[in-house]
Order: structure tokens, then sequence, then C-alpha cells
């Protein structure tokens, strides 16, 4: 087989070349990863296990937290997604991942794990280009602009499907929103993050097609995110030894 056509392959089923593999678990298992590769970090840095409970700020920075100045002045384009993966303490993980495994399985297997990737990409851009707007001095971490968008997008899918599992369904988002918005609170959680990732999600949500059919277009965009995610991890990780 010549590379053209493993290529063109590539493009009409990118994913299911993997069975299996659950994308929003792999996500959980790069989240705990850095998170662990942080502690590593902040032992070596002389921080001891602060990081564990409440990392400090230049940490954070370090591990690819979102700061519109340095993306703005520097050029570190690659915080716009790396932060998703950075997590201001085990509370803040622990919950985020929780959510992450409860809703994104749940989407994952409605609608496919080309269209889940690009919907928590998506999201993921729409949270910070929010806080940009609110807060863009403001260094943010975490997944759950794109876990609101997941939520988002659930409630507005379940919502249009109008079958009884789905009403269900979408109730349970709508519960899983008032309690991340409420943790949101109790922490201090980038609230202009989770309405921009909530508002992607919803937006997502209102023009997917219900039809659940193989697209190219969600293949490449698929393959697109997986690229944009990877190479933003990638990003972080050179800006370690390249200054």
């Amino acid at each position: 087989m010549f590379p053209r056509d493993l290529f063109i392959m590539f493009l009409h089923s990118p994913f299911p070349t993997v069975p299996g593999i659950s994308l929003a678990r792999l996500i959980i298992v790069i989240n705990v990863f850095l998170f662990l590769l942080m502690i590593a970090i902040g032992v070596l840095a002389g921080f001891g296990l602060q990081p564990v409970l409440s990392p400090p700020t230049n940490l954070l920075l370090h591990m690819g937290a979102q700061f519109w100045p340095l993306v703005l002045e520097r050029g570190e384009i690659w915080r716009c997604l790396s932060y998703a993966f950075t997590h201001g303490g085990i509370i803040h993980l622990g919950f985020n991942m929780t959510v992450l495994y409860q809703v994104g399985t749940l989407v994952e297997g409605e609608i496919g794990r080309p269209r889940f990737l690009t919907l928590y990409t998506v999201t993921a851009l729409t949270a910070t280009l929010a806080g940009y707007l609110w807060h863009p001095f403001t260094p943010v971490v975490g997944a759950s602009g794109s876990l609101f968008g997941l939520i988002g997008f659930a409630a507005v899918f379940y919502h249009r499907l109008a079958i009884p599992v789905a009403v269900q369904r979408r109730n349970l988002m709508l519960q899983w929103a008032l309690f991340a918005f409420l943790f949101g609170l109790m922490v201090g959680a980038d609230n202009a993050g989770h309405l921009g990732g909530a508002l992607g999600g919803v937006l997502f949500g209102w023009f997917m097609p219900l039809r659940h059919n193989s697209s190219r277009f969600w293949s490449v965009a698929g393959t697109g995110s997986a690229v944009l995610l990877a190479a933003a991890i990638l990003g972080l990780f050179s800006s370690w030894f390249f200054r």
C-alpha cells in the first residue's frame, strides 16, 4: 500500500484504527501524568509537597497555564490549549476528572471519537477566548472550560432528540452544570472560561447534525484537533529546553 493510500484511509477513519480506546479516559491519563510531573518538578524546585494542594503561580506557568501576556508578547500560543491539561491542586484535578469520566465518556459514546475530540478542543479555545475578554492578565488552568462545553453540548443535544431517555439525560446535564458552577464559586474558579466553554458547547450541540454518520469532515476535524492538542503538549515540553 502506497503512502498516499494510507493517508486517504487515515482521513476516512483515523480513530477506529485503535479499537477500544476511550479518548475521554486517555485525556484523564494525560492530565494525571502531567499533574504527577508537576509535583515532581515542584519537589525538585524546593516547593516540597505544596503543589499537591496549591501549586505556586510560577510552577503553574511552567506547566503550561494560560497567561495571555506570554501568548501575545512571547508567542507562546501553545498555552491556548496546554492550560486545559494543568490543574491547581489535587482537589481541582479530582473534581474535573470525575466530571470528564462521567460526562465525557457518555458524550463520546453518543457522538463518536472524532466529534468528541473536536468538541473538546473547540470548547477549550472558546473558554480561553472568554477568559481573554474578561481577565487577560490572570493565569488560568484546568479542563473545566471544556467540561462545561461537554455539559452544554449534551444538554442541547439531548434536548433536540426529544425522547424520554434523552430528556432524562438532558436534566442530568443541567444538574451537572449547577453542581460544577457551585463548585467553581467555592474554589474561585474561572467562571468566564466556564461560560465561554458552555457557550461553545451549546452552539456545537445546536448546529451539529443529529444523524450519526461517518463523514470525512469530522474525520479531518478530529484529526486536526488531535494534532493541535499534541502540538500544545509538545510546545510545553519544548519550552523547557528552548527559550
